[in-house]
């Protein structure tokens, strides 16, 4: 979720203030509410220890995050990451030569990242959230796999879309992510769960996987696709892939030729903990006859258990090769069948640790959060937070409410705001149904094409899926590359092995510690048609508002 550090303001609409006019609310009267968009910003997070001999266990990091309906009802104009983790190539051994190509993003306009913009480079960044440019809200969060791989001009989110910026699909030549279950829809604006999971967890590992050799060719590109694996009640395994030279081609596309080999498709991965990344939150200012401010947050709730905690990550683990790359590679050189199950014995589990969160409201520090709740690591490396306002057994909330005092805004009960300033009855504006989802009708997504479809479900947050059948190889990602119909056949053969072989209902990671799993939309699970068994996967074209 780092991709949108860049877009803190949100432009608002009638009474929404823009950046510099965040803190003007001293100019209006009493009972006079505006609206603004900076109202909370800051990291709930956490670090996650590192194994000896660090680059031993790259291969893969994954781990168990919490799933809850953040807020009541879908706020517009609202991004708050649930916890996730960011994952970046190791350039350890680079201390003063920019990855970031002039041209880009990030290089051209974040200098505080120099000198080598290793933390902007490349990012797999997907987990569970409320993101402002989502189409279809309905309640809870949702899982999408997010990812930065060329300095952040651009963002991949799906086998079709980017980052909830576009409705229209991402040009061929940006597409990067490989569909691999043929049992899953991944629809442009995420996966959605079922019910109301308030507590329950989603596992996921980012797993580097050797689909293909590497190669030397320009540009010359490793074997590591990072593959997703979920962990929920109704199913489990890989989901897709990123398609290694999604990571190698931006050397090629700048001329660049010091990163060859420095992207994720080469290097060992890092992750260094997750956090909950409070982003971009409406607010509402009013004052009261004395000519006091006050601000207003939307509710936000976190679930609590009986003992005053809320548990937000558990497992968190760090892969060797060992533990699934090298039984994979065996099998796709004709070796025995590998059943993909993580090896937990060559794993390493990560020592947490956590400090109190800064926040601020329009850069303006907040306090008092800390005498409500804060972070803390419970008994066998669960991160979460420590209640202190009394609650348990129920669902806890952030402060709502804010006295302005001097360059801070402290926290207040609601009991503690004058009904003159109208905000206790102020309501945020709920979110819109976004335009469709769509597709071309030429290029990769027609050459070569379907082979069945199209095909329409409905799903839980509301809005209607299209999708069709691919061939593995067929399926858009791949068309812009010229890969020998040898390379094609080979991978098409093993993905055809992995789709009779890898069911959906066996344990990929090691289960829970404790809890029960969350339950993703029983409409996402698709069942291939008769003669597509093994080989073909759903590619979803489109997706709209169902009611239209």
């Amino acid at each position: 979720m780092k991709t949108l550090l860049r877009f803190v303001v949100v432009l608002g609409v009638l009474v929404w203030s823009s950046a510099g006019e965040a803190d003007s609310a001293d100019k209006v009267k009493a009972g006079v509410v505006t609206g603004h968009s900076r109202g909370l910003h800051g990291y709930i997070g956490y670090s996650a220890s590192h194994p000896p001999g660090r680059s031993d266990y790259s291969a893969g990091m994954g781990f168990y995050s919490a799933v809850w309906p953040l807020i009541a009802e879908p706020i517009a104009n609202f991004q708050i990451g649930l916890p996730s983790a960011w994952i970046t190539p190791n350039n350890s051994d680079n201390k003063d030569k920019p990855l970031a190509p002039i041209g880009t993003l990030a290089r051209d306009n974040w200098p505080e990242r120099g000198p080598t913009w290793d933390s902007v480079f490349q990012t797999v960044e997907g987990g569970l959230g409320y993101w402002a440019r989502n189409r279809f809200r309905y309640g809870p969060p949702k899982f999408s796999m997010n990812a930065t791989p060329q300095c952040y001009d651009y963002e991949v989110g799906s086998p079709g879309w980017s980052f909830f910026y576009s409705s229209e699909a991402l040009p061929d030549n940006r597409l990067g992510i490989a569909q691999l279950s043929n049992r899953l829809l991944i629809p442009p604006d995420a996966l959605p769960f079922e019910g109301n999971p308030n507590g329950k967890f989603l596992g996921y590992t980012y797993m580097a996987l050797p689909f293909t050799r590497p190669t030397t060719v320009d540009p010359p590109t490793g074997d590591q696709a990072w593959t997703c694996f979920l962990s929920a009640a109704n199913f489990k395994g890989p989901i897709a892939y990123y398609i290694p030279e999604t990571w190698s081609k931006i050397g090629k596309l700048f001329n660049y030729p010091f990163i060859y080999g420095r992207g994720l498709d080469a290097r060992p991965g890092n992750m260094g903990g997750g956090a909950m990344e409070i982003n971009t939150v409406p607010r509402f200012d009013a004052q009261d006859a004395q000519g006091v401010v006050y601000s207003k947050l939307p509710k936000l709730q976190f679930p609590v258990d009986g003992q005053g905690r809320t548990l937000l990550v558990q497992d968190v683990t760090y892969y060797s090769k060992g533990a699934l790359y090298d039984a994979f590679k065996s099998w796709r050189d004709g070796g025995p069948a590998c059943s993909g199950r993580f090896d937990d014995n060559i794993a390493w589990k990560s020592t947490l640790t956590t400090r109190t969160t800064r926040f601020d409201q329009a850069s303006k520090k907040i306090t008092g959060v800390e005498k409500v709740f804060n972070t803390k690591v419970f008994a066998s490396n669960v991160w979460g937070l420590e209640w202190y306002d009394g609650t348990a057994g129920a669902n806890g909330f952030f402060p709502q409410y804010f006295k302005h005092v001097g360059d801070e805004r402290v926290a207040v009960s609601a009991a503690d705001v004058p009904a003159e300033t109208q905000l206790l009855t102020k309501k945020f504006r709920l979110a819109g149904r976004g335009k469709p989802y769509t597709s071309p009708t030429t290029g990769a997504w027609s050459n070569p094409g379907p082979a069945r479809g199209p095909f329409k479900v409905t799903l839980a947050d509301g809005s209607m899926v299209t999708y069709s059948w691919y061939r593995f190889v067929d399926q858009p990602s791949f068309q812009q590359y010229k890969w020998s119909d040898e390379k094609k056949a080979k991978l098409q053969s093993f993905v055809e092995k992995i789709h009779a072989g890898w069911p959906i209902n066996r344990d990929y990671m090691a289960p829970p510690s404790r809890g029960t799993l969350a339950t993703l939309d029983p409409a996402l699970l698709v069942t291939p048609p008769a003669g597509l068994e093994v080989g073909y996967v759903p590619i979803v074209t489109h997706q709209e508002d169902a009611e239209k």
